[in-house]
């Protein structure tokens, strides 16, 4: 591969999902030169997007291996993170429900798993403890965890991405590595915007981290791809859930069973299921699956039976374990490559690794310290105070916003109460990405009752004012486009 003139960097990270832009804020504490690349039109495109918002507590995976490690180290950072960040978040509480006598003995056996992992606070509940935790929920038993909570997970990969460049680093998004070389101590990542050299990289690319880690020589892993479908129900169905509520599930289930969780915004969602799949993109939901979400979660939740939908998702799982093998467990992989020394694989990172994100970045920081001299940068940026919604604003912050700026009085998305100022300046992000799905996930717009009905054209019609052309808006970038030319002149 020709070098061209691109600077060399420390590090450079590949992925930005919530575990890529978690090392690159970590790295950002220090005096190094950060890169991270995205091969998507915005971060949070991959598995970051698609999961449940769940903040787990360690108690669902085997002690003693990474997933539990990081998951437990990760539940006492995260919270703190997500505070110095502004990212909305709140802790739940947890319930796994056995609605038979003879699940319990399950029950036992993941708090003893989590009482190992060092989980705080464990404990079996009964059928009356179940009904004052969450009243919605139905069971014999449970296991109730107080300390696992709900984020948006793709408002804090943003977020840490966010800060991360307010630090210094640098987001190149539609920037896909299709080789590796390396000499003379560096690796040399070829792209279509040009070479790019790194004394060190970090593989934190989701779904693709094997075929990424193939491009650098190194043929130890596969990723086989799980499909996890979703429902979401309207906010205004007339139930409140207040925290999530697990099934009980067995050691040979390659998910946690169809469970029940609210968002930050009033919604239940019901999901994932946990099917494997040929294709890594393949995102589609089933009318199978979306019957037996509600079937199954019914048996948790009676009265669920009548609530309205009104969307679907998938999220995709990248899973290390071999869907016609035996083995059932498959750890997270986090090393360095004895084939290429300062090549970082970050591989298998399914759930629960948004918890686990910000203990991985710190295991990441310690292997790369070893190596490069890491300085702490004086001055450091922690986060930002929380940015406060108009939807979730009092009447005298409303009208003062509205009195110094017009935009704030413009509703642009009426179900989620979104105004003509939060889309503009979700659009002047600092990565540059306008597409519509990045309007969505950093102001919910699209998100509500009509999906997008009412205010996909004023969307449309601000990101023209913003410059971007008819013809170049995108749903998410790439070939995403929404139109293809004028009717009329």
């Amino acid at each position: 591969m020709r070098e061209t003139a691109t600077p060399t960097y420390d590090v450079v990270v590949i992925g930005g999902g919530v575990v890529g832009c978690a090392v690159l804020r970590e790295l950002s504490r220090y005096d190094l030169r950060l890169l991270l690349l995205e091969k998507e039109a915005d971060l949070a495109e991959g598995v970051s997007k698609g999961n449940s918002g769940v903040i787990h507590a360690g108690f669902n995976v085997p002690s003693g291996s990474l997933k539990a490690k990081t998951n437990v180290a990760g539940l006492a950072l995260i919270y703190p993170l997500a505070v110095e960040l502004g990212v909305p978040h709140r802790k739940t509480g947890n319930l796994v429900v056995a609605l038979s006598d003879e699940d319990r003995p399950r029950l036992e056996e993941l708090k003893a798993e989590g009482d190992r992992s060092g989980v705080p606070d464990l404990e079996i509940v009964d059928e009356t403890a179940i009904r004052r935790l969450e009243p919605l929920a139905r069971g014999r038993w449970a296991l109730y965890s107080p300390h696992t909570g709900i984020i948006s997970p793709y408002e804090l990969t943003v977020a840490l991405a966010e800060c991360a460049w307010q630090n210094g680093a640098e987001v190149r998004l539609e920037t896909p590595v299709e080789a590796v070389g390396s000499g003379d101590g560096l690796f040399r990542l070829a792209t279509p915007k040009g070479t790019i050299a790194a004394r060190r990289v970090v593989n934190s690319a989701g779904l693709f981290a094997d075929e990424v880690a193939r491009l650098a020589g190194i043929e130890d892993y596969r990723v086989f791809p799980y499909r996890g479908e979703y429902l979401i129900a309207d906010k205004d169905c007339g139930l409140r859930l207040g925290l999530p509520v697990y099934p009980v599930s067995s050691r040979n289930d390659p998910g946690l069973g169809i469970h029940i969780t609210p968002t930050l915004e009033g919604n239940i969602i019901l999901g994932p299921s946990a099917e494997p799949v040929e294709d890594k993109r393949d995102a589609a939901s089933t009318r199978e699956v979306m019957a037996r979400l509600k079937a199954e979660a019914g048996r948790l939740m009676p009265e669920l039976g009548g609530v309205p939908f009104i969307h679907s998702y998938t999220g995709i799982r990248p899973k290390l374990v071999d869907p016609s093998g035996r083995d059932r467990f498959r750890d997270f992989v986090i090393e360095e490559s004895g084939l290429r020394p300062g090549w970082i694989n970050l591989v298998g990172i399914e759930s629960p690794g948004l918890t686990a994100a910000p203990a991985i970045a710190k295991m990441v920081a310690a292997m790369i310290g070893g190596r490069l001299d890491m300085r702490e940068k004086p001055g450091f940026i922690a986060g930002q105070p929380p940015r406060i919604r108009f939807a979730h604003a009092g009447d005298s912050e409303r009208a003062e916003r509205v009195s110094r700026d017009a935009d704030w009085g413009e509703m642009v998305c009426r179900c989620e109460h979104v105004t003509r100022a939060e889309v503009v300046s979700a659009l002047r992000n600092p990565f540059g990405v306008r597409t519509m799905d990045a309007v969505k996930r950093r102001t919910r717009c699209g998100m509500g009752r009509c999906q997008g009905g009412f205010c996909t054209p004023r969307i449309v019609e601000i990101l023209q004012d913003e410059g971007v052309p008819a013809d170049g808006i995108t749903k998410r970038g790439g070939v995403s486009r929404l139109f293809y030319g004028r009717i009329k002149g």
